[in-house]
């Protein structure tokens, strides 16, 4: 009797841990299923963002590149907490995967980029349930806000009181180098060249890019558990985004006033203003460390749980 429970047993194991391994293996089909038909997407994607060969609006998502592989190596770090999640399948799962192969196969370019997101949250639900959403739901995001949309070319319109702030400050602050500066509406006239402060000028790319990377910084040190933290520094992000904005502004004006077309190309069109960003990027590095220590997390408790 005891070799037959034995043996039971024995057979049961062995047929739970096929069942475990054809899972396991059906996962890994799908997901190289998933990558042929993503992989040519995503090359498009980084290749517009590295050689600008995308549209503009599609350039304010090139944060992907930092996004993207940091919510692969996200997801390849909890692969062994996936693991342990019990299978558990859900409708809204096969809703969603449906709806994701409805956006690729639509002839909008913004539905198929958004149907990648759309896809992968339900497999999670498909394969684990909210469990499984849950646990992905970071890299998750990070995909979603580096998927390429027209939210830039939706919000453009609404820029105008910005540009005319940084016209009207980057112009103040030439008067005061003494050149003849004059200001109308969004545009700089300098020794009779004309400057123009144009939507996709006004620093939203950089202020998208900041906020991206600032949201990756925060769960990179754990600072995002502390709600003082957070507020300050993306109240920081934003000075700090529209500040850097206010002098590149004031010296690609600058530039062009005095006919250094060579130096206004160079920060305008070519690697300096990628090296400007990294810089910018750099401060915020900076200002997350110094909230640090201005805010430790035992100063206070409700607002930086220390859990």
């Amino acid at each position: 009797m005891l070799f037959s429970l034995s043996a039971a047993l024995t057979m049961h194991t062995h047929s739970k841990r096929r069942q475990t391994l054809g899972r396991y293996h059906s996962e890994w089909i799908v997901l190289g299923m998933l990558g042929l038909l993503y992989v040519p997407l995503l090359v498009h994607w980084s290749d517009g963002w590295l050689n600008k060969s995308i549209s503009t609006e599609h350039e304010y998502f090139s944060h992907g590149l930092l996004g993207l592989p940091f919510a692969a190596y996200l997801t390849w770090q909890r692969r062994h907490r996936w693991q342990q999640l019990p299978n558990r399948t859900t409708v809204w799962g096969l809703g969603l995967i449906l709806l994701g192969v409805g956006c690729y196969l639509s002839p909008l370019m913004d539905w198929v980029n958004l149907s990648l997101v759309i896809t992968l949250s339900g497999l999670c639900l498909w394969w684990k349930g909210m469990a499984g959403l849950r646990l992905l739901s970071f890299p998750l995001l990070l995909v979603l806000l580096a998927t390429p949309n027209q939210v830039p070319y939706l919000i453009a319109p609404y820029t105008l009181p910005l540009q005319q702030f940084i016209a009207g400050v980057a112009g103040f602050i030439l008067l005061q180098l003494g050149m003849d500066v004059s200001v109308n509406q969004i545009y700089l006239f300098v020794n009779d060249r004309i400057v123009e402060v144009a939507p996709y000028c006004a620093g939203l790319k950089m202020l998208f890019t900041s906020l991206y990377v600032g949201l990756i910084l925060l769960y990179w040190t754990g600072s995002w558990t502390c709600r003082a933290r957070v507020l300050w520094f993306y109240s920081g992000i934003v000075v700090i985004s529209v500040a850097a904005n206010i002098l590149r502004n004031t010296l690609l004006t600058f530039f062009h006033g005095t006919g250094q077309e060579a130096a206004f190309v160079w920060l305008h069109d070519s690697w300096g203003g990628d090296l400007y960003s990294a810089a910018m990027l750099g401060v915020l590095v900076v200002l997350l460390r110094k909230l640090e220590t201005w805010i430790p997390e035992e100063a206070e408790l409700t607002d930086c749980p220390t859990s």
